[in-house]
C-alpha cells in the first residue's frame, strides 16, 4: 500500500488538535549571535517544549486521535527524545508506552524515559536492531505502533512547531531544522510551502550521519547505520513519506562537522544563555558556517532540543573545580 504524505491541512489540524496540550515555546534572537553570521535569526525554543524537545508535539498529535479504553498500549523506537516523548503522552493520555532503545544512548535519555513511566526494551545500535526488536515484540504483544518519524500524524504534529514561527516572524528568508528521519524538516516543509512560498528549506545533518544529503543530492533514499555521531537524535536514517517531502518541498541539505556541532553548542549557550542538545546544535552550526545561504537574511532555525548527557560536559560535570 502507497504511504499516505501528509500535507499542510494535516498540519493545520494536528496545531488545532494540540492547542491546549503543548507549550506554545518562545522564539528569542541575539545580537551577539547576528552579528557572527550577518544575518538576523530567529530561533525557535523547542528546547523548552514538553520533555525538553519538539517529539512531544508529534507524539501528543498521535495519541489525541486514539482512545485509551481501544488502545492501551503504545509502542516505539527511538534513540530517545521521541521515545520520552511518547511516554509522557501516553501517561498524559493514561495509556501506557514500550520503547525500545539502543543500548548506547545517552543514560540522561533512558532515565527520562524511565521517570515517565514507559517499559524500556534495549536493543543493540542502529536502526535495523532498533526494528528487530520492535517487531519481536509485536509478535507477541498486541500494541500501537507510534513510529518516531515515518508517520503522517507524526509528521504533521512536528509541523506545528514552524507553523507557529512563521505566523509569529511572517517574512523569513530561510527556515532550518536538524534532519535525522525527516519528521521536523517534513513537517517544516509542509508549514513553509504555504505560509512563505518563496522561503528557503535546508535541512542540516552531521556529516557522519549524512544519509538525507546523500539521498538529496541523488534522488534515491538512503541509509546509514549506526553512524559515530555526537548528534545522537540525527542516527536514524530518512523515512519513507520524509524523503517524498525532502525531495518535494526542501531546497537543499547541508553537513557540518562533529567539531562545528560542539562549537555551536558552546555559541548558543554564550549568546543566548541556552543549553541545547548536540542535534539541536547541526543547523545552528550550518548558519556559523555560512551554509544556510549568503548574509543580511533572515533566517528561522528550529532548537529541536536541550536534553543533553550533562556527564559529557567536563565543565558542566565539574572537573578541575576545587
Amino acid at each position: 500500500m502507497t504511504p499516505r504524505i501528509p500535507d499542510f491541512a494535516d498540519v493545520v489540524a494536528a496545531a488545532a488538535r494540540l492547542g491546549p496540550h503543548i507549550v506554545r515555546t518562545p522564539v528569542m534572537r541575539s545580537p551577539a549571535f547576528d552579528a557572527r553570521v550577518g544575518c538576523s535569526v530567529f530561533f525557535k525554543c523547542e528546547n523548552l517544549q514538553t520533555g525538553g524537545a519538539f517529539k512531544y508535539r508529534g507524539a501528543m498529535n498521535v495519541l489525541l486521535q486514539l482512545d485509551p479504553q481501544r488502545t492501551p498500549l503504545v509502542i516505539t523506537h527511538s534513540s530517545g527524545n521521541h521515545g520520552n516523548a511518547l511516554a509522557l503522552a501516553a501517561r498524559a493520555r493514561g495509556m501506557r508506552a514500550i520503547v525500545v532503545i539502543p543500548r548506547d544512548s545517552a543514560r540522561s535519555k533512558i532515565a527520562a524515559i524511565e521517570a515517565a513511566g514507559a517499559r524500556i526494551e534495549l536493543c543493540e545500535p542502529g536502526l535495523p536492531a532498533r526494528e528487530k526488536r520492535l517487531a519481536e515484540i509485536l509478535a507477541r504483544e498486541p500494541a500501537e505502533l507510534v513510529h518516531p518519524f515515518d508517520d503522517e500524524r507524526i509528521i504533521a504534529g512536528q509541523g506545528t512547531a514552524a507553523l507557529e514561527l512563521l505566523a509569529e516572524i511572517p517574512a523569513l528568508e530561510v527556515i532550518s531544522t536538524p534532519v535525522g528521519g525527516g519528521g521536523l524538516i517534513g513537517g517544516t516543509a509542509l508549514a513553509a510551502r504555504v505560509l512563505a512560498p518563496g522561503i528557503r528549506v535546508v535541512g542540516a545533518e552531521p556529516a557522519q550521519a549524512d544519509d538525507a544529503y546523500q539521498s538529496f543530492r541523488s534522488g534515491e533514499r538512503r541509509s546509514v547505520n549506526a553512524p559515530a555521531t555526537i548528534a545522537d537524535g540525527l542516527r536514524g536514517s530518512i523515512g519513507v513519506r520524509n524523503f517524498e517531502l525532502l525531495r518535494t518541498h526542501v531546497d537543499d541539505v547541508v553537513t557540518v562537522s562533529e567539531a562545528e556541532i560542539v562549537a555551536a553548542m558552546r555559541v548558543v549557550l554564550d549568546d543566548l544563555k541556552l543549553l541545547i542538545e548536540p542535534s539541536s546544535a547541526v543547523p545552528v552550526a550550518a548558519a556559523l558556517a555560512g551554509r544556510l545561504g549568503p548574509r543580511g537574511q533572515r533566517v528561522g532555525i528550529v532548537l529541536s532540543g536541550g536534553n543533553v548527557d550533562l556527564g559529557l560536559c567536563p565543565f558542566l560535570r565539574g572537573d578541575g573545580i576545587r
